[in-house]
């Protein structure tokens, strides 16, 4: 009930908003002026794997649009928790019921750009999802720039799918994988094929991760295997004021508790679930460990993963913990590059271990890791968090990546040169945006190289594309 209700408050912000610019509200972008764009995302959540991303879209437009002709801002839902992120750009806060703040907000900027990777699925919250397509659709209500980028469509339910196709036909999205091309064009959604903005994220110094493994009792020498483990199925997140009454008037739901109104998936069910993944998870690696020396780390990429970190953990007597509510992501990142294998259900850190060349396997709940696996050529290397066999599977899966991992190594560098390619061409669709909205734009003028669409280049991956080509 509470996610109709959102649904339905946003979609009249959005009639609302046609009904005013048709009357002449609203002040156009003129030529002279700073472009006014607005990030809409999930950042100020911990997730390493969101605040990233959307680091380097915005390093990525101001490249493309240059910095002294754009005033950036970017949703956050605690700035406590994005202190010292997105360099240069204004921060605004995002509260959890959002229809005010986007009736409020997004008439302030001359464009909308939604950067939520899982941004048109119903697999973690509609509420997301319907902030996404209000977001986009308030802006093309008022005939603003308004694009989607890097983003995943999948399974939505009836009214928000319903939604998404009424409200984000104006739009234009561009998606990290073919299969979410095809989703949204069945739905009559403008799109063209990019990748995830995560490639070209750069960490602290290796010296930063190898010191806290160090200091965690790692000798310097034996290879570090780092499990990322998650909980796959409390999702998705609804909002309940039943709940929250319940909650605060009797203590009950206190576990499945996510913040306000909203509420985790709970019930035997789950637990059960859930407790069979990590078991599973822990048993595979442990029969791996009894092989071969290696030590055991576990990374929570959101401070959401905690929990299933220390479960791991104990399970495997014991291992350290590095989880984002502790370690910014800068840090988490430069931790991840420093081992030498990985088994993760997080897709953000396999992807930004890559470019360090780090073997790894994934334990998927969706289809963002298969993709990306497939992608690599690594098909066999993808598990699923609900296979009965998980354990068994989970166990030889690592002993080929250990035998294979030289091969693996070749075909993460390929990917990482051809993912920087297809990132630089979504600068480009970027840029032809602008000019088809806002003609007088000042853009760039003469020919370009194709890296000058991306955010300027760590040497580490300038050596990844000198390697294996682009």
């Amino acid at each position: 009930m509470m996610d109709f209700l959102l649904e339905a408050w946003v979609a009249g912000s959005i009639e609302w908003a046609k009904f005013t610019w048709m009357l002449g509200r609203g002040k156009r972008w003129q030529p002279g002026e700073k472009l006014r764009l607005l990030f809409a995302c999930y950042c100020g959540a911990r997730n390493t794997g969101s605040d990233l991303r959307v680091e380097e879209i915005l390093r990525q437009v101001r490249r493309v649009l240059g910095d002294e002709n754009v005033d950036l801002a970017v949703m956050t839902q605690d700035f406590d928790l994005t202190r010292g992120y997105f360099q240069g750009t204004r921060q605004v806060r995002l509260p959890d019921v959002f229809p005010p703040f986007l009736n409020r907000e997004t008439p302030q900027y001359d464009g909308v750009v939604a950067c939520e990777g899982s941004m048109f699925k119903s697999k973690f919250a509609n509420a997301l999802t319907t902030m996404m397509i209000g977001s986009l659709a308030l802006a093309s209500a008022r005939n603003r720039l308004s694009v989607g980028y890097g983003g995943e469509a999948g399974h939505m339910d009836p009214l928000v799918e319903k939604m998404c196709k009424h409200y984000c036909r104006d739009s234009i999205v561009i998606t990290r994988s073919e299969e979410s091309q095809a989703l949204l064009g069945k739905l009559g959604i403008p799109t063209e094929l990019g990748t995830d903005t995560a490639w070209t994220f750069e960490p602290r110094p290796a010296e930063y991760g190898q010191k806290v493994l160090r200091e965690a009792g790692w000798d310097g020498t034996t290879p570090v295997l780092v499990l990322c483990p998650i909980n796959p199925f409390w999702w998705p997140v609804k909002a309940s004021v039943a709940k929250a009454a319940a909650r605060m008037l009797t203590g009950a739901y206190k576990e499945s508790h996510y913040r306000s109104i909203y509420f985790h998936r709970s019930g035997r069910s789950v637990e059960s679930a859930y407790s069979r993944y990590i078991h599973a998870f822990a048993r595979g690696v442990d029969r791996f460990r009894r092989e071969h020396k290696v030590f055991t780390v576990c990374v929570g990429m959101e401070m959401l993963d905690r929990n299933a970190c220390e479960r791991v953990a104990a399970q495997l007597g014991g291992a350290p913990i590095f989880c984002s509510d502790q370690y910014d992501m800068y840090e988490i990142v430069s931790i991840l590059r420093a081992c030498h294998l990985m088994v993760s259900s997080r897709y953000h850190a396999i992807v930004t271990s890559m470019p360090a060349g780090v073997p790894s396997l994934g334990v998927t709940m969706d289809e963002r890791i298969r993709n990306l696996m497939r992608q690599r050529g690594h098909s066999h290397l993808t598990l699923s968090v609900d296979d009965a066999e998980l354990e068994d599977k989970l166990s030889g899966a690592l002993e080929n990546l250990w035998r294979e991992r030289e091969n693996v190594g070749e075909g993460i560098g390929r990917t990482v040169a051809q993912n920087l390619r297809l990132m630089s061409r979504m600068g480009m669709y970027f840029e032809g945006f602008v000019a088809q909205q806002y003609p007088e734009f000042p853009l760039r003028k003469g020919a370009l190289n194709w890296e000058e669409y991306l955010p300027p280049l760590s040497a580490n991956l300038q050596r990844l594309l000198e390697k294996y080509g682009a």
